[in-house]
């Protein structure tokens, strides 16, 4: 491979990057992924011992515990938000898939009055939700805000 096809790193991940989970977020997902699994397990075991003139083989309750794993699952997609920045742009991981932009097409990192989560301003009115930094996270989002921002201001000047 010669020099000018070399690979560049990922964004956020060189000096001076910046990396934001949210805290409530993730904790709550994953308590309710743990709880959801043993409730349905106990579900699981408890349906094959009781008189409710049904029957339940072991597959039903197998087919419960897989069910659980399943919504256990869901419940693990609010704990994997997360950003990431450095001086070339930014990386937003909301529940789904990751985007990443270059800081000159972010307009401006906000986070308006009443919203539960910061937002990046893009060209014609749109926008990026950043569910990474929400206002429950109190003290953690300002400071996580105020990270971002300051990246976003050096790259625009």
């Amino acid at each position: 491979m010669n020099e000018t096809a070399r690979v560049e790193a990922p964004i956020g991940r060189g000096p001076g990057a910046v990396t934001v989970r949210p805290r409530l977020a993730s904790w709550l997902g994953w308590v309710s992924a743990v709880v959801t699994i043993v409730v349905f397990v106990v579900i699981a075991v408890i349906l094959r011992n009781t008189a409710t003139g049904v029957f339940f083989r072991l597959a039903d309750q197998v087919a419960m515990v897989l069910f659980g794993l399943f919504v256990a699952a869901g419940c693990l997609l609010f704990a994997r938000p997360r950003v990431r920045a450095d001086e070339r742009g930014i990386e937003v991981r909301n529940v789904g898939l990751a985007k990443t932009l270059p800081w000159s097409v972010v307009e401006r990192v906000g986070f308006p009055d009443g919203a539960s989560w910061a937002r990046l301003d893009l060209p014609d009115y749109e926008y990026l939700p950043v569910l990474a930094i929400q206002a429950v996270d109190r003290q953690h989002a300002v400071d996580a805000i105020r990270k971002v921002r300051a990246l976003h201001a050096a790259a625009h000047r």
